[in-house]
C-alpha cells in the first residue's frame, strides 16, 4: 500500500520529502503555489519575481514519482465575479504548465460546487492539453457544509467527468469523511476511477493504548477499496502521540488484514477488467496453455460427470438390461476432459459406455490419441478428427456431450453446432447435455470498462462484445433472462434468431456504460453450470460474463427506467448481436448487420 501525507504548505520541498520518508510514507501531495498567492492576471505588468519554488529545490525523479502537485485552494471557476472566474482560469493554465515542467504525474484540484459547468470546462481544456498529467478531482464523501444535502456528492462528480467525456487523464481524490454515507454509495464509489484516498487525521478514533484506529464501518470501506490499487494520503495535524508514524504503521496494517483472495479468486485477479475478444469456434483452433486452464476448473467437469452419470442411470431405466454399451459422443471433446468425465459416470454407474471423442483441431486430436493408449481407452473411446458439421457416425448416439458454451450461452454458436449434430442422436430417447442453456442481462456502471474500450479510439470496438471478468463495476438492477435454447433441437425449421426487450429500474442515481451477459446451463436432471449471479456455481471460473458497451454513457437518475432491446440475429455466414437503448435517452442501435463484430458459420 503506497501511503502519503498530504501538506497544505510547503515552504521547503525537502524537507517535506524527508518527513514522507521518516515515517514510512511513499510520496508527498504538495502545492505546487503558496495556497495564498493569489495572482491576478488582468490588467497588470508582468512581475520579474517567481511565482513559485523552483523546480531544483527536488531531483526531478522525486518530482516525477514521489509527488502529486495540488492546485490552489482558492481557484473558484464558477464564481459569479468575472475577474475571479478570470484569474482562476489563468492561475490554473499557469500551475499546469508547471506541473507539466517539473514532470509531477498527477494534481490534484480543489473540490467543485455544486455548480460545476464551468469548472469542468476549464479543466477540460487543461486535461486536453496537459501532454499526460492526470487531475485528481477532490472530492468528499459527504458535502461538510451540509452532510444532510440531498444533492448526492456523486452527482457532481458525474457531472464533470461527462462535461469531460470521461476523458481518461481525470480522476477521483476522494476524501472520506467521519460521516459515511450510505452503503449504497459507498458501493457506488468502487466502480469509479478513484487514485486516491485522502483521510484526515480528524476521523481516527483512539484505541486503549493510545494509537489511531478507525471505525469499523470506515475499516470496512479502506479494505474493499484496498482491492482497487488505490494509493492513501494522510491529511490534517497529527492528534496521537508517536506524530505521522503511527497513521501510516495503522493502515499498513489494515492494508495486511484484507480477507485472502480464494483459490478461484486468484486465478481471476490478473484478467479483472481486461478484454477479450470471444472465440470463433468454428475458425479457432485452441493452443494447449488454453486447454490446461480450462482443464483446472474445480467445478464444471464434476458438473458434468454427475449430468452423465444421471442420463445413464435414467437410460438403463428405460431399456432395462442391455448387452450393447451405451454409445456417448463427444463433440469439441479438447484434450479429453470430457471423456474422462464421462467414463468416470460409467464406472460410478456401473454402465457400460462406448465414447466418440470427436475434435476438428488436429493438435488436440494428437493428445487424445495418445491418451487412448497411455489411459487403456483402446476398447472403449473412439478418437475422429472432423468437424462436427461433416461427420458421419456409424451408430446412433444415445448421450451427446459437448462444452461450446460461451459467456452468454450461445455467443460461441452452440445453438448452430448442436442443432447440427443432434443427427447424431437417437431420435427418440437420445439425451443432450447440456439439455438447454437461458441468457441473463444486466445494466452495469463501469468507467473502467468504458475507457478501456474508448481507448481504441472507433466506433467498431464499442460494437464489439467482449469476454470480461468485471471487477471495477456495479450491477444497476437485478439481471433479467433473455432467451433460451433447448437440445435436441426439434423445431422446424429450426430458427435461431431471438429478441428481447427488457426494461431495468434504477434505485439510486447512476451512470449506465454498458450491460453485463450471463448464462445459466441444464446440464441434466437437476444439474447446473451457471455464470448467472443469482445461481452462480461457485468456484467456477471457465467462463467470465460477456460485456455490451454502449458508445456515450447515459445519466440516470432515481428511479428511472432503462430500456434496451436486444437481438440475436443470423445469416446465411454469421451470427452477431444488436443492441440498442431506447430509454432514459434514445441510443443508436450497435452493431447493425453485424457490422463490426459477428461469429462466422
Amino acid at each position: 500500500l503506497r501511503v502519503g501525507r498530504i501538506f497544505s504548505c510547503a515552504t521547503n520541498a525537502q524537507q517535506c520529502i524527508d518527513v514522507v520518508s521518516r515515517n514510512e510514507m511513499y510520496f508527498a501531495v504538495l502545492p505546487l503555489v503558496h495556497p495564498r498567492a493569489r495572482r491576478e492576471f488582468s490588467g497588470r505588468t508582468e512581475r520579474s519575481e517567481p511565482f513559485t519554488r523552483s523546480d531544483l529545490t527536488l531531483p526531478s525523479n522525486i518530482w516525477s514519482s514521489n509527488v502529486i502537485g495540488s492546485l490552489s485552494p482558492w481557484l473558484n471557476f464558477d464564481s459569479p465575479c468575472h475577474k475571479v472566474r478570470m484569474d482562476s482560469e489563468q492561475a490554473l493554465k499557469q500551475e499546469m504548465a508547471w506541473a507539466h515542467h517539473i514532470s509531477c504525474p498527477a494534481v490534484i484540484a480543489p473540490p467543485p460546487g455544486r455548480s460545476c459547468n464551468n469548472y469542468a470546462r476549464c479543466l477540460y481544456s487543461q486535461i486536453a492539453a496537459s501532454g499526460g498529467t492526470s487531475i485528481y478531482v477532490h472530492m468528499p464523501l459527504t458535502w461538510k457544509d451540509d452532510p444532510d444535502s440531498d444533492k448526492d456528492p456523486w452527482e457532481t462528480w458525474n457531472s464533470v467527468r461527462m462535461l469531460c467525456e470521461h476523458h481518461f487523464c481525470l480522476f477521483v481524490a476522494l476524501e472520506v469523511t467521519s460521516d459515511l454515507p450510505t452503503d449504497e454509495t459507498l458501493t457506488q464509489w468502487l466502480c469509479e476511477p478513484v487514485k486516491l484516498l485522502i483521510l484526515p487525521t480528524s476521523i481516527f478514533l483512539t484505541n486503549t493504548s493510545g494509537f489511531p484506529v478507525l471505525s469499523k464501518r470506515h475499516q470496512n470501506f479502506l479494505r474493499s477499496f484496498f482491492w482497487y490499487n488505490v494509493e492513501v494520503a494522510v491529511s490534517g495535524r497529527p492528534r496521537h502521540e508517536g506524530g505521522l508514524l503511527v497513521y501510516s504503521q495503522y493502515l499498513q496494517h489494515l492494508f495486511s488484514s484484507r480477507t485472502p483472495l480464494s483459490d478461484s479468486e486468484r486465478f481471476e485477479q490478473p484478467y479483472w477488467d481486461f478484454l477479450q475478444i470471444p472465440l470463433q469456434p468454428l475458425a479457432d483452433n485452441l493452443e494447449s496453455q488454453t486447454y490446461e486452464v480450462f482443464e483446472k476448473d474445480p467445478v464444471k467437469y464434476v458438473n458434468y460427470e454427475q449430468a452423465v452419470y444421471l442420463a445413464l442411470i435414467d437410460l438403463q431405466a428405460n431399456f432395462g438390461f442391455r448387452q450393447d454399451p451405451f454409445i456417448v459422443m463427444v463433440v469439441g471433446a479438447g484434450r479429453g476432459p470430457l471423456v474422462r468425465a464421462s467414463l468416470r459416470a460409467s464406472e460410478r454407474a456401473n454402465i457400460a459406455i462406448f465414447v466418440y471423442a470427436l475434435d476438428k483441431n488436429p493438435n488436440a486430436v494428437v493428445t487424445l490419441r495418445n491418451m487412448r493408449v497411455t489411459e487403456n481407452w483402446a476398447d472403449r473411446v473412439e478418437v475422429v478428427q472432423s468437424d462436427m458439421r461433416d461427420f458421419s457416425p456409424p451408430v446412433k448416439a444415445d448421450i451427446l456431450v459437448s462444452e461450446l458454451l460461451g459467456s452468454f450461452g450461445d455467443n460461441e454458436l452452440s445453438p448452430e453446432c448442436l442443432d447440427g449434430a443432434q443427427r447424431f442422436l437417437r431420435p427418440d430417447t437420445g439425451i443432450s447435455i447440456p439439455v438447454s442453456y437461458t441468457s441473463w442481462i444486466a445494466p452495469i456502471s463501469s468507467s473502467k470498462l468504458h475507457q478501456e474500450v474508448k481507448a481504441y479510439n472507433d466506433v467498431k470496438h464499442f460494437e464489439t462484445t467482449y469476454v470480461v471478468k468485471m471487477h471495477t463495476h456495479k450491477v444497476l438492477s437485478d439481471a433479467q433472462e433473455c432467451w433460451t435454447f433447448s437440445h435436441p433441437n426439434r423445431e422446424v425449421p429450426i430458427d435461431n434468431s431471438r429478441q428481447s426487450r427488457h426494461r431495468f429500474q434504477v434505485k439510486r442515481s447512476s451512470c449506465l456504460h454498458g450491460f453485463a451477459g450471463y448464462f445459466d446451463a441444464l446440464l441434466y436432471a437437476d444439474v447446473h453450470i451457471s455464470i448467472y449471479p443469482e445461481t452462480f456455481s461457485t468456484g467456477m471460473f471457465s467462463w467470465f460474463p460477456l460485456f455490451f458497451p454502449i458508445r456515450t454513457p447515459m445519466f440516470v437518475g432515481k428511479g428511472e427506467e432503462i430500456e434496451l432491446q436486444l437481438s440475436r440475429c443470423v445469416g446465411d455466414k454469421k451470427v452477431w448481436y444488436e443492441w440498442a437503448v431506447v430509454a432514459p435517452s434514445v441510443g443508436p442501435v450497435n452493431n447493425v448487420n453485424g457490422r463490426s463484430f459477428s461469429i462466422g458459420l
